[in-house]
């Protein structure tokens, strides 16, 4: 498949399963579900372009690890598991994707050094 029609199958079908199965919410407790299409870039210092691979990065933003733990349970109920496995083959070359959780750290990037701070809103 190619990029544009993989983006167009994980932004129409995948990322709104659950709307599909008729849930409220896409992932419980999520405040952010977000997909990042990675566009291969040259390294400025070799000069060249690197596949790392895949080409996307899936992220979902909880604000505890409690909330990220009782959604893992959730994907994996019997009455999702079975849905998002057959649509994943449709998208991934297997159900066996990594995950992993991240430790952030920020840079203050302000014009007099000061820290940046990120704002959710949401609408429709």
């Amino acid at each position: 498949m190619t990029m544009e029609q993989f983006m167009d199958y994980y932004e129409n079908q995948h990322s709104v399963l659950a709307k599909k199965m008729g849930k409220k919410r896409a992932i419980n407790g999520a405040s952010r579900y977000v997909r990042r299409y990675l566009q291969h870039e040259k390294n400025p210092i070799t000069g060249e372009v690197i596949d790392p691979g895949y080409d996307c990065i899936m992220e979902i933003w909880w604000n505890s690890r409690e909330e990220f733990e009782a959604s893992q349970k959730v994907i994996s109920s019997p009455e999702r598991i079975d849905a998002i496995r057959e649509d994943e083959l449709n998208l991934f070359a297997s159900n066996s994707n990594p995950i992993c959780s991240v430790i952030e750290y920020d840079s203050a990037m302000g014009p007099n050094g000061e820290m940046t701070h990120i704002e959710l809103t949401y609408r429709d």
